[in-house]
């Protein structure tokens, strides 16, 4: 099969296996070494300090970037430095067109970026507004979720991307929600595609870290620029929990789809719910309930699922973005787009979807 193209399974399963000839190590080794020695003087090995290159980071970015169909890959210390990475490439002054419905540490970001008057910003409420965003010879770039966090909307990558080349735009994509696996934006079009792995591709719940991925050669050595000079690439050890987490990646995704288009099924027979947003594949889910005023109840009274921060972990999670992930939006703004107080977003993990939905028949029940 070496000039076969693999499938996506057999890329994650076979990661690190066969990179080490010298000892044949199956599991890709750690390794923790700040510095590497040089042969002798103008030599080297490809790797001098591990800020620059590291073994273990090598091979999950080369893995990264196959997954996305990409030039090349960069591991960050966080998904929110993964997005700094890629702003680095905008001077000073750019504009940039946003999706209106945005994680709200993005938006909390490029507030701070047009405080400090580096960067303009302009929100598209809808696929068919980026266009009328658009300022010729300022704009730089559209940043889109897809789907959008938490509202679950879905814009066409490949629409957006003729509209980034018609007026010489990057088209940059967080891929987050769909993973490589559900969702390849560099093959529709994008020029750079992100990640927070925290989430999916991680899948743990166990390490921090952040994902850019270029399509193009030139892109990425700008990127591998700046990635370098400011230093934050993800450390050895998370590298190595990452690709333990990809390693089931394409099962725990498939399991997550599965268990969230039941759960939205049961969802939207339930009368205490008004609304559900689900996309149709995936494994996030955000609902509306009949009274926003019993919230903190409904919470209090799930036995299984948990209250928590951040999603694409095995356990299921579900979240109160009007509190945690989305604080930092104005109230009047946010709630102006459908973020109100009564929506609720829920990471569908892998356990067995009839207990996930035993908890909330009877969360439900003690509410009402």
């Amino acid at each position: 099969m070496t000039d076969e193209k693999k499938h996506i399974e057999t890329v994650l399963a076979q990661i690190g296996n066969n990179k080490n000839p010298q000892t044949g190590s199956i599991n890709m080794p750690v390794y923790f070494s700040t510095t590497f020695a040089h042969p002798t003087l103008g030599e080297s090995t490809g790797f001098d300090y591990t800020r620059t290159q590291n073994p273990t980071r090598k091979v999950l970015e080369e893995t990264l970037a196959e997954l996305e169909n990409g030039n090349k890959a960069f591991a960050t210390s966080s998904g929110m430095s993964a997005i700094q990475l890629v702003f680095s490439l905008f001077k000073s002054g750019s504009h940039i067109v946003a999706s209106r419905d945005l994680y709200g540490g993005s938006y909390r970001y490029f507030q701070k970026l047009e405080e400090k008057g580096q960067f303009k910003f302009s929100y598209s409420e809808s696929e068919d507004a980026f266009e009328q965003l658009i300022i010729p010879g300022e704009t730089v770039a559209l940043f889109i979720e897809t789907p959008t966090n938490p509202l679950m909307n879905e814009v066409s990558i490949e629409k957006l991307s003729k509209l980034a080349r018609k007026f010489q735009l990057l088209l940059v994509v967080d891929n987050t929600f769909y993973t490589p696996i559900l969702q390849k934006p560099l093959d529709q079009g994008a020029d750079i595609v992100l990640h927070s792995a925290t989430k999916y591709l991680g899948g743990h719940n166990d390490l921090l870290a952040g994902v850019v991925v270029a399509r193009e050669e030139s892109i990425a050595q700008s990127l591998a620029y700046e990635h370098n000079t400011t230093g934050a690439t993800l450390s050895p050890f998370d590298c190595w929990l990452l690709m333990r987490g990809l390693k089931t990646l394409a099962l725990r995704m498939e399991r997550h789809q599965q268990n969230a288009q039941k759960f939205v099924a049961y969802l939207k027979n339930e009368s205490a719910v008004t609304e559900t947003f689900y996309p149709g594949k995936g494994g996030m889910v955000s609902f509306k309930i009949t009274d926003a005023s019993k919230v903190k109840e409904f919470l209090a009274a799930l036995e299984l699922v948990t209250f928590a921060e951040s999603l694409g972990g095995v356990e299921s999670l579900i979240t109160y973005p009007t509190t945690q992930t989305h604080a930092d939006i104005p109230k009047d703004l946010r709630e102006s787009y459908g973020l109100t107080p009564d929506l609720l977003r829920v990471s569908i993990g892998i356990e067995n979807v009839e207990d996930l939905i035993a908890d909330f028949k009877q969360a439900f029940e003690k509410i009402l």
